[in-house]
């Protein structure tokens, strides 16, 4: 069943979400996402899985960084679906929620970037599971930081942004170790679309 927060990023914004994504600096992402990846045994990845994709921004950069590897998503909103499975060669994909999702095989790489500030907290166990199962290896998670859980007013709505420790919740909740944190500071990484997020490199 469909909630409040799914109908939103399917219906309500999804133009201006694509708008979004078509304006950020890609040299400059590919800097980000090279830091992000810097204890990742790179070679060993053959796949990955963009969870949240929207028209695939991180799709390009990985496409230079991992040439070799082969690209999937899921992407909840049918527009920005279908501008990244047109614009890239995607090896799979699913076009509804995270938590939804199924498929046929494991990614060596599964990440998010800025897509679980926006799942509703009674669903983030059960969209984080499903990221977990879906990954043989490396599970990264690029979100806002907040030590204690909260709800952001997002474009004058509420109930659509909520901050927390995502790092903590997700180690405490499955099997995996922590190889590497950080920041993408903002006054650095805007115009690569990343707006002050906290990333946490898991491993199974």
């Amino acid at each position: 069943m469909t909630n409040q927060q799914e109908t939103f990023w399917k219906n309500e914004i999804t133009q201006s979400y694509v708008t979004d994504n078509s304006r950020f600096d890609e040299m400059l992402g590919q800097t980000a996402w090279e830091r992000m990846l810097t204890k990742v045994d790179t070679g060993d990845i053959t796949s990955y899985l963009d969870c949240g994709s929207n028209i695939g921004r991180n799709i390009a950069v990985l496409k230079k960084i991992l040439p070799l590897s082969n690209s999937n998503i899921i992407e909840i909103a049918e527009l920005p679906f279908r501008i990244c499975t047109t614009t890239f060669e995607i090896e799979d994909s699913f076009l509804g929620s995270i938590k939804d999702a199924r498929f046929k095989k494991q990614f060596e790489l599964v990440f998010s970037m800025g897509v679980l500030i926006h799942v509703h907290p009674d669903e983030l166990l059960e969209t984080m599971r499903n990221m977990f199962d879906l990954s043989s290896r490396y599970i990264i998670l690029g979100e806002y930081f907040s030590r204690t859980p909260i709800m952001i007013n997002y474009r004058g709505e509420d109930n659509k942004l909520f901050k927390r420790d995502f790092g903590r919740y997700f180690v405490e909740n499955f099997d995996c170790s922590v190889i590497d944190y950080g920041f993408l500071w903002g006054n650095e990484f805007d115009a690569a679309g990343f707006d002050d997020i906290t990333y946490w490199v898991f491993e199974k």
